[in-house]
C-alpha cells in the first residue's frame, strides 16, 4: 500500500489528538465507576463498527497465531489503562491526569529502541525532555497539594504505561491487518476485559443517569473513533513514539475545556507549560520530517 503523505500522516495524529483530550471532561460528566464508563466507551465503539467490520469479516481468516496473541495484549492494556486513568480523575485534577497519562515519550521512545531498534538522536530526545518539562509545568500544583492527589498522578503515571505499551503492539500488528480488523479486534477484546472486571466487582452495568448514557456515547465516538482509531490508522506509518509526542496536545486541549467547563483554574506556570509542549512537538516534528517522506520499509517490524 502506497504511503500517505508526511502532513496527512501529521494530521491526523492532531485531529485524534484533539479527539482524545475531550475524553476527560466526559468521564468527569458522569457519576458511574471508572470500569462501567470504559466497558461501554468501548463496547459501544464495537456496537457502532459492526455493521462496517462485517464485509471485512473474511479478514480474520488470514489473522496469524502471534497477531492474535498482540491484538490480546493490546486489549487487555487498553482496558486497564482505561480503568487505572479513569480511576484517577477521582483523586487529582484533569490537568494533571491528563499530562501524566500523556508523558508516554518516556516509555515510547525505550520500546522503540528496544523491540524495534529505532534510533534516539539528540533532536529527538531533547524536543521530548522539552515538552515533558512542559507537562511537569502544568502539573505542578497538583504535586504539591496532598496526598489524596499523588495517589491519583501515580495511577496516571501507571496508566501511561499500559497505553504506550498499547501503542507498540498496535505499532507492529498495524502493518499486517487493516485498520477496521485491528481496531475491531482489540476493542472487542478490551471491552470483554472489561466486563468481566465489571462482573468480578459486582458493578451495576445498567443503574445509571441519562447524562451517564450520553457520556458513555460520546466516549465511544469522539475520543475512541475519532481518537483512538484515526491515531491507529496513523500507526502504521508512524512510529509509536510519534504517536505519544503527538498525544502531548491532549492536556493543553483538556486544560483548556476544563478550564472552561469546570472553572479548574489556568496557572502562569500551565501557560508556560503549554508553550513548552508546543515547542517541544514542533521540534520533534521538524527533525522527523527533515528525514523525508514516510515510507513502508521505515515502518517495518523487527
Amino acid at each position: 500500500m502506497k504511503p500517505p503523505s508526511t502532513a496527512k500522516a501529521y494530521a491526523a495524529l492532531f485531529i485524534g489528538a484533539l479527539a482524545v483530550s475531550t475524553s476527560a471532561i466526559f468521564v468527569k460528566w458522569s457519576q458511574a465507576p471508572s470500569a462501567v464508563i470504559a466497558f461501554y466507551r468501548l463496547f459501544l465503539a464495537v456496537a457502532i463498527m459492526t455493521p462496517l467490520f462485517l464485509r471485512h469479516r473474511s479478514e480474520l481468516r488470514g489473522v496469524s497465531r502471534r497477531d492474535w496473541l498482540f491484538s490480546l495484549c493490546s486489549g487487555v492494556l487498553l482496558a486497564f489503562h482505561f480503568i487505572l486513568w479513569f480511576e484517577s480523575l477521582d483523586y487529582t485534577s484533569v490537568a494533571s491526569s491528563v499530562v501524566l497519562v500523556t508523558l508516554q515519550p518516556l516509555f515510547a521512545f525505550a520500546g522503540g529502541a528496544l523491540f524495534f531498534r529505532e534510533r534516539l538522536t539528540v533532536g529527538a530526545v531533547g524536543s521530548a525532555v522539552l515538552a515533558i518539562i512542559g507537562s511537569s509545568l502544568i502539573s505542578w500544583g497538583d504535586f504539591r497539594v496532598s496526598g489524596e492527589a499523588l495517589y491519583g498522578d501515580g495511577l496516571a503515571l501507571l496508566a501511561c504505561a499500559f497505553v504506550t505499551a498499547y501503542w507498540l503492539f498496535g505499532q507492529e500488528v498495524r502493518q499486517r491487518l487493516s485498520l477496521m480488523t485491528y481496531t475491531y479486534i482489540v476493542y472487542s477484546i478490551s471491552a470483554a476485559v472489561l466486563w468481566l472486571y465489571a462482573m468480578l466487582f459486582r458493578l451495576s452495568l445498567t443503574a445509571y443517569q441519562l447524562t451517564d448514557w450520553l457520556c458513555f456515547l460520546a466516549l465511544a465516538v469522539i475520543p475512541t473513533l475519532l481518537g483512538h482509531s484515526v491515531m491507529n490508522w496513523a500507526v502504521k506509518w508512524v512510529s509509536a513514539s510519534t504517536v505519544s509526542m503527538a498525544i502531548l496536545f491532549e492536556p493543553i486541549g483538556a486544560s483548556a475545556l476544563a478550564y472552561w467547563l469546570f472553572g479548574e483554574p489556568i496557572r502562569p506556570f500551565q501557560w508556560i507549560g503549554g508553550i513548552f509542549i508546543l515547542t517541544g512537538i514542533a521540534l520533534y516534528l521538524w527533525e522527523k520530517n527533515e528525514k523525508g517522506p514516510l515510507t513502508v520499509q521505515e515502518r517495518s517490524g523487527p
